[in-house]
């Protein structure tokens, strides 16, 4: 069964390993998550918080990459 993309605590690593194309959405903003090692512990939440992005914007930008 398939996570849910909106979950807030599925770790990026779950989120890039059932969904490889929301790789494009973190290198489009220049956010080094896939490949890093801390994705099997950090949340979008948290990703978007390192890098002073907009939740909302990057999990709309998801949503149309995981959900087309």
């Amino acid at each position: 069964m398939k996570p849910d993309p909106d979950d807030p605590d599925l770790p990026l690593a779950r989120l890039l390993q059932t969904w490889p194309a929301s790789a494009g959405v973190f290198l489009e903003r220049r956010m080094l998550c896939p490949g890093c090692p801390i994705a099997p512990f950090h949340t979008v939440i948290e990703a978007c918080a390192e890098y002073g992005l907009d939740e909302g914007e990057v999990r709309r930008a998801l949503r149309l990459v995981v959900m087309p």
